[in-house]
């Protein structure tokens, strides 16, 4: 690996282009392979999500989010921040990870968040959720939305464009890029 240059390692079909930045990383380090990094989005059970308000703000805010069919799937009701702040502005950044120095891989996802309609792809999200964090987060799907004990929420999917891991013991940031539609 050349210290002053990405090592671009290109994977076929449906794999994202991955880099290495060997400014950010220790000499040992390797990429980080994006199917780990799947399974880490897979099984994380706290996202952080980064949206903008309309005068330029950011806003961060904790939320349960899925993983499916190539995608992060998050919930809000309506009028919630994030909600409003995505009438305006679809770019979001979701963010996962561990709070410790020394083990494993933080993830930061970024992309546009779409808004999820269809009935039969919400019945599978909603699925989704209830196998992933239980009984107490079961979603009926009415009106193009989730309904549950906290009344309508929207659901919104984030394809990653790019996404970065940041490895710890040894230290490294991989870098993913997507081509549309690639995951």
């Amino acid at each position: 690996m050349n210290g002053n240059t990405w090592e671009d390692h290109t994977m076929p079909g449906t794999e994202p282009l991955t880099e290495l930045d060997p400014r950010y990383s220790e000499q040992e380090a390797t990429a980080e392979n994006w199917r780990e990094a799947v399974a880490r989005l897979t099984a994380a059970e706290i996202f952080w999500l980064t949206t903008v308000r309309p005068d330029g703000r950011p806003h961060v805010t904790p939320l349960l989010a899925v993983w499916h069919d190539g995608g992060l799937h998050f919930c809000t009701g309506p009028e919630e921040r994030k909600a409003r702040n995505l009438r305006e502005n679809r770019e979001v950044v979701l963010t996962t990870g561990t709070n410790t120095l020394k083990e494993g891989c933080d993830l930061v996802v970024e992309g546009e968040a779409v808004t999820v309609r269809d009935d039969d792809r919400l019945r599978a999200l909603a699925d989704a959720y209830t196998d992933k964090y239980g009984k107490e987060w079961t979603f009926e799907v009415r009106d193009g939305a989730f309904l549950g004990d906290g009344g309508r929420a929207l659901v919104f999917r984030v394809e990653p464009r790019t996404a970065f891991g940041f490895a710890k013991e040894p230290y490294g940031q991989t870098r993913w890029r997507f081509a549309p539609g690639r995951v």
